[in-house]
């Protein structure tokens, strides 16, 4: 059995481009894993700079490790071998430090399998000076880390290019020293500011239930975790991160993603990428374009990544470099108004054939209430322009169970999109055919240090009822596709997002079902409700209060008192506003 999950990797590695194969002598040996199959993994740009930034290092070896499926699973559960890595088929236990790239929150079950499967001992207190040190990285730990405590020995808090080479240094110089696991994390706690080290840090409760205190447990390390930002001017002066590794086997393809800004500075209320990813920073475009020119030596299609395409500013002059170049592009997505002609031609050109914009809510008022900064005119004005220039199928995101949201607001959803198909059939009865529309329709999760944290998610029932009225009504339309995510998943989304490190027993326990959430929700000695259903007071300790990125909470509770007086607030303007905090703390 172990010789077909070899013959299975060495496959798989033949199909690989730019993958890294050292010799272990004398080099630190780090397991990168992503919590999910292989296909979604490769396709995740920031897992693939991390491994590239740790084998850049002549003293390190990391290869990658991800959740088996189908065969592959089957094979490991059949011999009963431990998980092995994917470029030399060495077991999970042999490596020095397990470093895992988080992303979502649903993949955290998928942790617990990882550990299970690599005969890791899934609570960080049951592993001894043999195992690996576990440690934690990716936006989901400087959002809200503390569901995963039990699991981690340590969390490196932000941006890797800022933190990762001076986390190595230090974890080098004290790993040789010393295999006391106890010992050798508060030496790192105690030197890097950037570090979270669960273990040394006391939670308190009040009679409530809520949160009252959260303490060091030993002195020398700081109250506060601060999360590292790569500054403006260094980003912008950096060249783009762009994929490591191209294999056909991803959600991509054989498309080569460039990451061409990072972070958004339209502030929309329920979006934490946009808080915890300031101040918002582009790079050069002279940068843009040689890295791009690059990449189009050797492949002829490209992924242009970025939180709004139609943002960045000389879109155009980059795509059109690509069509110029014979090469293929598609986006990550766009706001529907900051499209151009120019850029929705280039988008035919290179055959795209689905555009994709978001108005979030079908009413001007909710749209205010998430400080969307998107006007019903704006969104007619962007349908015109897409039909006429193609009959591409328009994929419309929106948001059920916002804040405030009423029946009204729901309904106005319907009219908004009945707009959209009048706009889309007048403007293209010329060419005699009309792209599909198709709607993706999610409930409203509240996420950490975005000034909805304090809301609860709407009820589960609620949810459904207002998917069922959205479906029935919409079906007869006629020529628009709607599909709606499982309330009961964001559910559990809401859990894993907001709740505090005892929501880590749940997640033991769900490991302990084998995945099944209604039998481990159903037996948790936690309440669940608590964590997802209820509103919590602008008084309040969070779970991630720890964490510093910069942002002043005061700035986050106005915007949430903005958002109850339907309100929006001024997009971010880098270095001239200090409204939030982070520009504030990183000028003179």
């Amino acid at each position: 059995m172990p010789d077909h999950i070899i013959s299975l990797y060495r496959a798989r590695l033949e199909k690989e481009a730019g993958v890294v194969k050292k010799d272990w002598g004398g080099k630190l040996t780090v397991a990168l894993a992503y919590p999910n199959v292989y296909r979604l993994g490769m396709s995740n740009l920031g897992f693939q700079l991390v491994y590239r930034l740790l084998n850049e290092r002549s003293d390190v070896v990391a290869e990658r490790f991800f959740l088996p499926e189908g065969q592959e699973m089957s094979l490991y559960l059949q011999s009963g071998k431990a998980l092995m890595s994917l470029e030399s088929q060495t077991p999970l236990s042999r490596f020095d430090l397990l470093a895992f790239s988080l992303s979502f929150e649903n993949d955290y079950p998928n942790i617990l399998k990882i550990l299970d499967l690599g005969r890791i001992p899934l609570l960080s207190t049951e592993r001894t000076p043999s195992h690996p040190f576990v440690l934690g990285g990716g936006i989901i730990t400087f959002l809200n880390p503390e569901p995963l405590s039990a699991f981690f020995d340590l969390f490196l808090m932000g941006e890797a290019e800022s933190n990762l080479n001076a986390f190595l240094d230090l974890f080098m110089t004290h790993l040789s020293g010393t295999r006391d696991r106890e010992s050798v994390l508060k030496i790192l706690a105690s030197n890097m500011e950037t570090l979270y080290v669960p273990a040394l840090y006391e939670p308190g409760y009040g009679s409530d239930g809520t949160l009252t205190s959260f303490t060091p447990r030993v002195a020398g390390i700081p109250e506060k975790i601060r999360v590292a930002c790569l500054e403006p001017s260094g980003f912008r002066e950096k060249p783009p991160p762009t994929s490591t590794i191209l294999t056909p086997d991803t959600e991509f393809g054989d498309r080569m993603l460039v990451e061409l800004n990072r972070g958004c500075g339209r502030s929309c209320r329920f979006c934490a990428a946009g808080y915890v990813y300031r101040p918002p920073r582009i790079r050069e475009e002279g940068l843009l374009r040689d890295a791009i020119s690059h990449i189009l030596e050797k492949h002829d299609k490209v992924g242009l990544l970025s939180p709004a395409v139609s943002d960045v500013p000389g879109v155009e002059n980059l795509t059109g470099l690509i069509l110029e170049r014979g090469g293929h592009f598609s986006v990550s997505s766009l706001r529907a108004d900051s499209l151009t002609p120019q850029l929705l031609a280039h988008l035919k050109r290179s055959g795209q054939k689905t555009v994709t914009i978001a108005p979030e809510a079908g009413s001007e008022r909710m749209r205010r209430v998430i400080n969307k900064h998107l006007t019903r005119d704006q969104i007619m004005e962007a349908v015109r322009l897409i039909a006429k220039t193609e009959s591409f199928s328009l994929r419309l995101y929106f948001l059920l169970g916002l804040p405030t949201e009423t029946r009204e607001d729901v309904s106005e959803i319907v009219a908004l999109v009945k707009g959209i198909k009048h706009h889309m059939v007048k403007e293209s009865a010329p060419r005699g055919r009309i792209g599909q529309i198709r709607l993706s329709v999610n409930g409203f999760i509240p996420k950490p240090f975005t000034p909805f944290q304090w809301f609860p998610m709407d009820q589960v029932s609620s949810l459904k009822d207002k998917q069922k009225w959205l479906r029935k009504t919409l079906a007869r339309q006629g020529g628009i596709k709607v599909s709606f995510d499982v309330p009961k998943w964001a559910y559990v989304q809401t859990l894993l997002s907001v709740g505090d490190r005892r929501v880590g027993d749940i997640l033991a326990r769900c490991h302990a079902y084998q995945g099944d959430w209604t039998k481990t929700l159903r037996h948790s000695q936690v309440n669940p409700d608590f964590f997802v259903y209820r509103p919590k007071g602008l008084d309040e300790r969070l779970p991630w209060d720890f964490i510093d990125h910069g942002i002043v909470k005061e700035y986050l509770m106005q915007e949430y008192r903005r958002a109850l007086e339907e309100k929006e607030s001024e997009v971010c303007r880098v270095g001239e506003c200090f409204r939030c905090g982070v520009c504030a703390k990183a000028s003179p």
